[in-house]
């Protein structure tokens, strides 16, 4: 696998744009990516119960050969009722005109403020912006990342290259993510541009499996959201022997997809509302995988434990206490805890008995922009990692006046 500088129009036969449509004052609001190729597709979603008009809407539509993506921010398009699914239809319709396809060839993704109707007349317009626009440019895909950001500080993009019996294939993806971030997906929107053969149902099985050790294991406040999408379009034009399910090639494909989603993810936690650290929560040696991820998720959602990082304060006390009421199985009195950083490392807890350590040495590990929490479980041979971020005093102001 071979890592480079890309973003979604760097794959063969795809191309992008993002503009000021007028749904944001100032800042890029709506971006489109379209293919040369009708092409397999495939998406994860929100379990949220009360799911945006985009979500619902997508998660019929991606079975069907894909051509292109809308995508809107400043406005999520959820909890508005019927007229919300008819806008998200007019939308998909408008860019289908545009591209010479059937509205079922279209995919729709939104995000901002929740519980507004979407302005028609602006986004029709938006539309024909970004159509006028597309290109397969490097610039025109940072310009797409650029216009799904709603409170992130920095475009989220990440590209890789791996060779098929020859052919080279690029992955490719985008994504936004800052704040209303839990485990199982996130408001979050993720794209994922590729030119390799292979059909939606194996594309499928790859998505749905890289998205559990990556979105799936993240958090930066423990909100759920409404809009939460990850899409995988791949058009073919790579020209590789199509890759099969269980192959050697798949395996992989499959690693390069897993490595999209794991970037983009943990830029994701990392660029939280308000952050300032990156937190790493390691857990190994547990029972099963399950609990191993359930701690991990646990530990990195913990508001105390979160504001303790902020703090650089070793308070590891928080991160137990989140492991025991996250329902997984393990014992306590066998735990071990490790704080490390590029400042170092420090021990503070030992088979479930507090080590004494240096509070100004902890402190200095836990000063760095990303801390790693080592935790071993000791009761098992599963391990899985999930990050977070920390827990700041802008967190609440950002939020205190988000629709305004």
């Amino acid at each position: 696998m071979n890592i480079i500088k890309g973003n979604v129009t760097t794959p063969k036969g795809f191309s992008a744009s993002g503009v000021h449509a007028g749904l944001k004052k100032l800042k890029k609001d709506m971006a489109v990516i379209k293919s040369e190729k009708l092409c397999s597709a495939a998406g994860c979603f929100t379990t949220n119960i009360v799911k945006a008009a985009p979500v619902v809407y997508d998660m019929k539509t991606v079975k069907n050969p894909i051509m292109g993506v809308v995508i809107n921010s400043g406005n999520a398009n959820a909890c508005t009722g019927e007229q919300g699914l008819k806008d998200v239809e007019k939308t998909a319709g408008i860019m289908a005109e545009l591209c010479g396809c059937e509205s079922e060839n279209i995919l729709v993704a939104s995000t901002g403020v929740i519980g507004v109707n979407m302005p028609m007349g602006i986004v029709e317009a938006g539309v024909e912006g970004c159509f006028r626009e597309l290109d397969s440019d490097f610039e025109s895909g940072e310009a797409a990342a650029e216009a799904i950001m709603t409170t992130d500080t920095v475009k989220k993009t990440a590209c890789v290259q791996i060779d098929i019996k020859g052919k080279t294939v690029t992955l490719a993806g985008m994504a936004k993510g800052s704040g209303m971030i839990n485990p199982n997906m996130a408001t979050m929107l993720c794209f994922i541009t590729t030119d390799a053969v292979i059909s939606s149902e194996t594309l499928q099985k790859a998505l749905s499996a890289a998205v559990v050790d990556s979105f799936n294991m993240i958090s930066v406040d423990g909100d759920m959201s409404t809009n939460d999408t990850v899409i995988t379009l791949a058009n073919g034009m790579a020209e590789n022997e199509e890759i099969k399910a269980d192959t050697e090639e798949y395996n992989k494909f499959f690693k390069a997809l897993f490595y999209i989603n794991k970037t983009l993810a943990v830029k994701c936690a990392g660029d939280g509302e308000g952050a300032t650290k990156l937190i790493e929560t390691h857990v190994y040696n547990a029972k099963t995988k399950q609990d191993a991820r359930t701690m991990a998720r646990s530990v990195v959602s913990s508001n105390l434990f979160k504001a303790a990082i902020f703090g650089s304060d070793a308070n590891w006390g928080r991160a137990l206490c989140a492991m025991g009421y996250s329902g997984a199985d393990f014992d306590p009195y066998k735990v071990s805890l490790t704080f490390v950083s590029e400042n170092g490392s420090i021990d503070v807890m030992d088979n479930g008995k507090p080590i004494v350590f240096d509070e100004d040495i902890a402190k200095k590990v836990l000063t760095p922009e990303k801390i790693v929490v080592e935790i071993n479980a000791g009761c098992g041979e599963y391990e899985a990692t999930a990050w977070g971020c920390d827990l700041t005093y802008d967190y609440v102001k950002i939020n205190g006046d988000y629709r305004s």
